[in-house]
């Protein structure tokens, strides 16, 4: 079932969707992103990660306008801790590296110490990458 986050204009700014096939939780960010759209989407997800049982977040930031610098020192830590906390162990971040948006994610790479990251502007190679740790930790609790 997809979950959809609103603005206060009605504008979907979040999509989370729990991918039993795969065993992570996929989420698109898009539009401008507010701290409050940030702090509320991000604990959704979290959130979302735990009821799943899943350990693997694919973060989709493509379609996001700007960058997130607002919140940056929020995400890495409060929520990074809290995530680790509720199961997230890998994360594949897709991003688009020529804007706002990609630089925020380059930093966010550069210091998040709770969960082991990889930045991605390809989809295929995040969904690669987030595969052998998804499908290769449910092989190990049979």
């Amino acid at each position: 079932m997809k979950q959809e986050l609103r603005n206060p204009f009605g504008r979907v700014y979040l999509t989370i969707e729990v991918d039993a096939k795969n065993k992570w939780v996929y989420v698109n960010w898009m539009g401008y992103l507010t701290e409050d759209n940030i702090k509320t989407g991000a604990i959704a997800y979290a959130n979302a990660l735990a009821k799943s049982g899943h350990h693997c977040v694919l973060n989709d930031t493509r379609l996001i306008i700007g960058g997130w610098d607002h919140s940056l020192d929020w995400v890495l830590n409060d929520w990074g801790p809290r995530a680790a906390r509720a199961g997230l162990k890998n994360f594949a971040m897709i991003t688009t590296p020529e804007t706002f948006g990609g630089s925020t994610a380059s930093k966010f790479y550069s210091n998040i110490k709770a969960f082991t990251v990889e930045v991605f502007d390809d989809k295929g190679k995040a969904e690669d990458w987030l595969r052998q740790y998804s499908l290769t930790s449910s092989l190990n609790k049979v």
